[in-house]
């Protein structure tokens, strides 16, 4: 196992299985090839005239999220959308909202979806130490893997800052003016095919990453049950965690070793360095 097994995980797809599909003639998302025709069948939601496409008549944002609602629902009645959240997420085109879309058919309909994690750092007199957490076994995604200290998905609605501020408070009991103090250190962005039970699509994500210094005496709670545990450990021994195997779910991972390129825990004398930096952004 090496530090570059998490990033080639996280980038591994067969791009001639996907095609595109349009809002307005910009390309909105990707799906399998295989739901191509079931889309296409849709009247009056999608048209496939040379290209896959929301039906043009849904002109404006509200119209859109209508539009996609209704085909989500057929589609997870189809069992094409395993799980639906009750949560909506937006649909951008460079960095326009032009709709919004059921949180749990983003990567059925390979639409770009952002996050927000963020590195719980303490420092100490032997070192950078990082605040990790262990998912709660009851979780339907994931359950019992290691994560950042704070994760969650983009809801629509919110800007990065509120959605971290909110975060912060629901998973770990961050006050929101402790949380405020988070430095916004840049982004990781993969592409993925996932699997049947994750949404069978194209995991397509950023997630823009904070770091948050903590006080020594500071202990999280964790306050909406996501969470099983934290445990506060040396920054050096959570790269060990991740070398030793696939404990972390796997874009956090992504996360902790960007933290560890940032501070020099991987250097640039590491055999696989260019491979892991270029492979934190694609």
């Amino acid at each position: 196992m090496a530090f570059v097994d998490h990033i080639r995980r996280c980038n591994a797809y067969a791009p001639e299985d996907f095609v595109p599909w349009s809002i307005s003639g910009e390309t909105a998302g990707y799906v399998r090839r295989t739901l191509r025709p079931v889309l296409a069948g849709y009247a009056g939601l999608f048209v496939d005239d040379g290209g896959l496409a929301l039906d043009p008549r849904h002109a404006d944002a509200a119209a859109r999220t209508a539009a996609l609602a209704e085909t989500v629902d057929r589609l997870h009645r189809a069992g094409l959308v395993r799980h639906v959240t009750g949560e909506t997420a937006p649909v951008t085109i460079k960095g326009r909202r032009i709709a919004a879309i059921e949180r749990g058919a983003l990567d059925v309909f390979g639409i770009e979806s952002a996050g927000c994690h963020v590195n719980g750092v303490v420092r100490r007199p032997d070192g950078l130490h990082l605040w990790i957490t262990r998912r709660s076994p009851t979780k339907r995604t994931f359950p019992n893997l290691l994560d950042n200290f704070v994760a969650g998905g983009q809801p629509d609605g919110l800007t990065v800052i509120e959605n971290l501020v909110k975060e912060c408070g629901e998973e770990a009991g961050v006050p929101p003016e402790l949380a405020r103090r988070a430095v916004p250190v840049g982004i990781i962005s993969y592409v993925m095919a996932n699997e049947p039970d994750i949404g069978n699509g194209l995991s397509r994500h950023v997630l823009h990453c904070f770091d948050l210094e903590l006080p020594g005496d500071f202990r999280p709670t964790a306050v909406d049950g996501e969470i099983a545990e934290f445990r506060l450990l040396p920054a050096a021994e959570v790269g060990a965690i991740i070398e030793g195997g696939w404990s972390f779910k796997f874009n956090c991972a992504l996360v902790a070793i960007d933290f560890m390129i940032r501070h020099g825990l991987i250097d640039p004398d590491h055999p696989d360095y260019l491979e892991i930096c270029r492979g934190l952004r694609r």
